[in-house]
């Protein structure tokens, strides 16, 4: 079976959480079958980048991806405009004209369209069945949700609006949909009620057996959030871990440290408090090894949509987990046997406190969280479901339609 995949991001090196699940899902699609991968990339991509690739499919094709100043004019013209503002910042006829040819060309059995930025590249395909990979509605509704300020509320509720009543003049041409968690599966369906469209949770997922190759021994009071600053979710967790739960910790352990890894500017970490016993590494090519090396991670999350592959990598290597409800959302993880959840600064401060001092309880949840991802959160199971239903898919013939994407 040919299968034709389109990726808003370059999924190599897999150096944050879409493209983590993006090559975990392309790994095993080209296991069984032939992948042809059209994706936007920023600035030259070189061997480092091509490498896996170049080896599991047969053809990788990377376009550049508009310019950040293109970007910006299409977000200040969305505000008038029915589409959202990161489909018109992807728009790019290098793109379209790609996935033009290579659809003549190539006469995939099957289309994905990895994440919906780019659904406008695949509707004026006809005749073949369309997959949207990790469509997600909770987070709009959450900004509207999550602010007072009058003029904020109604901006946010109008890209609400506008963003659901895009997906559902859209879904109808899809054969089928991944989602993350039950939850969003459940909004996907109230959405589309009407139509007939296959809706799948596809769990984000963790390598345990990848995971199990890192054994290094935890450092005493170590503490460490993964997570690149330049997505605002990151920056409010850390800003809010720093400001008000940090110092806490700090009063009853002096000797304990954080470090935060992932991209940042020099803005971003100006934006943080000022508090000792706190490293940002930065991009650091194998966090793995950084998780490994701690003696927890900590997750206060208190936005953000989707589900948190931070979390599962940390169970997979065995470094206990503790974070918010938020932050766990959408995850079958039970809290006191496989993760610990703290909702306030003292309650967080406080499981901090008591974990880094009772390496007995350490070790009993590194064992159940191991044990989780083993049973629900595997690449290998997760990646075995996926190809399934892109198989099942595939079989089946969507009728043409006459939707014409013009990109700009």
């Amino acid at each position: 079976m040919r299968i034709l995949a389109l990726s808003t991001w370059w999924p190599e090196p897999a150096d944050n959480g879409s493209r983590m699940r993006i090559m975990n899902l392309l790994r095993h699609l080209a296991a069984r079958h032939t992948v042809d991968l059209i994706a936007f990339t920023q600035g030259p991509v070189g061997e480092v980048q091509r490498d896996e690739l170049q080896r599991m499919c047969a053809s990788i094709t990377a376009i550049q991806r508009p310019s950040r100043s293109i970007r910006h004019h299409h977000r200040v013209a969305s505000l008038v405009l029915p589409e959202p503002a990161s489909v018109r910042a992807t728009r790019s006829r290098a793109m379209a004209d790609a996935v033009g040819t290579a659809a003549s060309r190539l006469q995939p059995d099957v289309v994905i369209a990895f994440q919906p930025d780019m659904v406008p590249y695949v509707l004026p395909l006809r005749g073949v069945p369309l997959i949207l990979e990790e469509l997600e509605l909770a987070y709009t509704l959450e900004h509207y949700l999550q602010h007072s300020n009058p003029l904020l509320r109604l901006r946010y509720w109008l890209t609400a609006l506008k963003h659901r009543h895009y997906v559902a003049t859209l879904l109808r041409h899809f054969m089928a949909i991944t989602v993350v968690s039950a939850r969003e599966a459940t909004l996907v369906r109230d959405l589309m009620r009407n139509y007939p469209l296959e809706v799948v949770v596809v769990p984000n997922g963790a390598d345990l057996e990848g995971c199990l190759h890192y054994r290094y021994d935890p450092e005493p009071d170590t503490l460490i959030y993964p997570g690149a600053l330049t997505y605002a979710a990151n920056l409010d967790a850390m800003r809010y871990f720093l400001g008000k739960i940090f110092p806490r910790i700090r009063q009853r352990r002096p000797q304990a440290t954080l470090r935060i890894s992932g991209k940042h500017t020099p803005e971003q970490r100006a934006a943080l408090p000022q508090v000792s016993g706190v490293e940002l590494t930065g991009y650091v090519t194998d966090v793995h090894a950084l998780i490994s090396r701690s003696a927890v991670e900590v997750v206060p999350l208190r936005e953000g949509g989707g589900t948190r592959l931070k979390i599962l990598e940390a169970l997979a290597l065995g470094t206990p987990v503790i974070s918010t409800t938020k932050g766990a959302e959408g995850l079958d993880l039970s809290p006191g046997r496989d993760l610990l959840i703290a909702d306030t600064p003292a309650a967080f401060a406080e499981t901090t406190v008591r974990l880094l001092t009772q390496p007995e309880e350490r070790a009993q949840l590194s064992a159940n969280g191991r044990r989780a991802v083993a049973e629900r959160y595997d690449w290998r199971t997760i990646g075995t479901r996926f190809v399934a239903l892109v198989e099942t898919t595939a079989t089946h013939k969507k009728l043409t339609y006459d939707t014409r994407i013009h990109s700009a």
